[in-house]
């Protein structure tokens, strides 16, 4: 057999003389040529052979070439963007491509092949930097009533003036239905089509660019969907040597798994390349089980880390991991996974407990302490080997980094409000001076803020769970699935019926709630605290040996001394319902109030108001 052009190949394997195709590199599903011509190539190493079924705008039916692998191609003339088709595999099925860039009508039926002439406007576009993100959360469908990639845009200058510096998209690859989250994605290279599909994505992405915002998507390569998944009928995606908790582990270190990884990895690379995606976001990375000496993820980040260079773009792979691992952002060269950052959970869990008192669930362990908070300022993880009262085992180790950059921060995201049994927001579970000291403790810590879309404002609409399966059995396992979910915690009732059209809709944003002095208010708070990031040096530095801080447990107090050089910043948080003095126990400065909270600072020594923060300069 001949080799694949463009397919690299391995060095020899060890004492057989060989070498081994890779599949790196191999491009997939189907391309659009010069020539009105059209590429299809699929991986079915299950199939003797596979037929290309051409289903409109005309109806052919062409035998697909097998070249080596598993691999089949052909090239089809007078074949070009909105051509559909499915792939006929000689088990007697007919099944969408799994590469698909477009599903059009849904997980079951015909892919679309997708064209490359979009006219970006981007050019100049080199990205953000990462110590620069202000990340800003939010669901598509439910961002907007409209529910759609375009209705996003007109809100952009909105949240540009606001001081985000990037949006983050949760998962939009195909998922059945309209309504999901994106968890339930079995078509990761297709942009949902409720939401507008891959030209819509596109202008958003443009139009993003265009005002200075970086872009990142939520990517799950841990699992796939139930509904509409065929990837077992192809090859050997699957293995039931693991277990995740949604459903059977991709193989991504058995047999034939170095074609699965770059199934996912083609993937990152498309949203990079063709869509212009600025970072990834990886899905509850803990749940990826991989014993290779080179794990899947550092083929991934690595291959990211290229092919930004060689875009001369800036462009990062964020994680989603609670392991409290900083293996997790330890670079390939020093044997870790390469990511450039990580969402960090103890220090949501440390503010929830100060702030709301709850102690259930995966809150067990967290006492609502400042010295918690303090710690995981100090750190970025609260847990660094001792043991957790919730995991029932020692837990976590402690980063050799000081870099705050390696850390993504909130107070609500869309699992820590959507977990909840009915999805409140911190808005509707704490008071507003609780709701703006939240907001400074994100905004001005050390490390990467994440707002979660309506936070800006004090949002109150819930975001639920939702999604809009097909299958009746499978409508009736997420019900049941649901309220098992929330057997460690203390609420009591029924969780909203997942399939129910009003659950979706109670959780789309409540816009016109800025007509309203508190959440104006609310508003311009985040705005204030953000000018306040961008524009103090001690504030924009991200150097945790820079961080010095100090707690009381007892009187609920907590001190913040930040600095850069000779630039200091004091922050100080009063988390108790009283009023408060406080010595300052760093050295005398002389300090200047950046926001009238109604503290005072007096022969080094401060009082707060209750529920209160602070922030002076020097």
């Amino acid at each position: 057999m001949s080799a694949i052009p463009g397919r690299e190949t391995f060095p020899p394997a060890a004492g057989r003389g060989e070498h081994v195709l890779s599949p790196y590199g191999l491009p997939l599903g189907a391309r659009v040529l010069e020539g009105g011509r059209c590429e299809f190539r699929v991986w079915a190493p299950h199939h003797e052979r596979v037929e290309l079924h051409l289903v409109a705008p005309r109806e052919q039916r062409i035998a697909m070439e097998p070249v080596t692998a598993g691999y089949y191609e052909t090239i089809v003339d007078d074949c070009g963007e909105g051509t559909r088709y499915l792939f006929a595999l000689t088990n007697g099925n007919e099944r969408p491509d799994p590469a698909s860039r477009s599903q059009p009508d849904g997980v079951h039926a015909p892919s679309e092949v997708i064209g490359s002439d979009f006219e970006w406007h981007d050019q100049q576009w080199t990205g953000v930097a990462l110590e620069d993100y202000v990340v800003y959360e939010l669901h598509a469908g439910t961002f907007t009533p409209e529910g759609t990639f375009d209705a996003i845009i007109p809100r952009l200058d909105e949240l540009k003036d606001l001081g985000v510096t990037a949006l983050e998209l949760l998962p939009i690859a195909q998922f059945p239905g309209e309504r999901n989250w994106g968890y339930d994605g079995t078509y990761v290279g297709a942009a949902q089509s409720s939401y507008g599909g891959a030209r819509a994505l596109k202008r958003l992405v443009d139009a993003c660019h265009e005002r200075g915002l970086a872009i990142l998507l939520d990517v799950v390569y841990n699992h796939l969907g139930p509904e509409g998944n065929y990837l077992s009928e192809f090859g050997p995606y699957f293995t039931d040597r693991y277990k995740t908790p949604w459903g059977l582990a991709l193989n991504l270190d058995g047999p034939r798994s170095d074609d699965v990884r770059w199934f996912f990895v083609h993937n990152a690379l498309q949203w990079i390349g063709e869509f212009h995606i600025d970072g990834l976001r990886g899905d509850a990375v803990h749940a990826i089980v991989d014993h290779s000496a080179e794990p899947f993820l550092q083929d991934l980040t690595t291959a990211v880390r290229l092919r930004a260079a060689s875009l001369r773009r800036r462009v990062y792979a964020i994680a989603e991991s609670d392991l409290n691992d900083p293996r997790v952002i330890t670079p390939k060269e020093d044997y870790g996974l390469g990511f450039d950052s990580q969402w960090a959970d103890d220090y949501h869990h440390a503010l929830h407990t100060l702030l709301t008192g709850e102690h259930d669930g995966y809150y067990e362990g967290f006492a609502g302490k400042p010295s918690e908070l303090a710690r995981v300022l100090n750190h970025g993880y609260l847990y660094v080997g001792q043991h957790s009262t919730y995991r029932g085992r020692k837990y976590g180790a402690m980063p050799k980094t000081k870099d705050g950059a390696k850390f993504v921060v909130s107070a609500q995201n869309h699992d820590q409000v959507g977990n909840r049994m009915m999805g409140e927001r911190l808005a509707a579970i704490v008071s507003v001076e609780k709701v703006r000291v939240a907001a400074a403790a994100i905004v001005l810590s050390p490390f990467l803020p994440m707002l979660f879309m309506g936070e800006e404002y004090g949002e109150k609409a819930p975001f639920q769970y939702f999604t809009s399966h097909g299958d009746p059995d499978l409508i009736e396992a997420v019900r049941k699935g649901r309220l098992e979910e929330f057997d460690d915690f203390e609420w009591h009732g029924d969780p909203p019926d997942p399939h129910d059209e009003q659950t979706f809709a109670r959780s789309k944003l409540n816009w016109n709630l800025l007509q309203r002095d508190e959440h104006a208010s609310i508003r311009r708070l985040y705005k204030q605290l953000l000018a306040f990031r961008r524009d103090t040096p001690a504030l924009r530095n991200l150097d945790l040996a820079s961080v010095e801080t100090y707690a009381d447990d007892e009187r609920r107090l907590l001190l913040v001394r930040r600095s850069k050089d000779a630039h200091l910043a004091l922050l100080a948080f009063n988390f108790d319902e009283k009023a408060h003095c406080i010595d300052i126990p760093f050295a005398p400065a002389h300090w200047r109030a950046l926001i009238d909270t109604g503290a005072k600072i007096e022969q080094n020594r401060v009082t707060l108001p209750p529920v209160s923060f602070a922030l002076w300069t020097a």
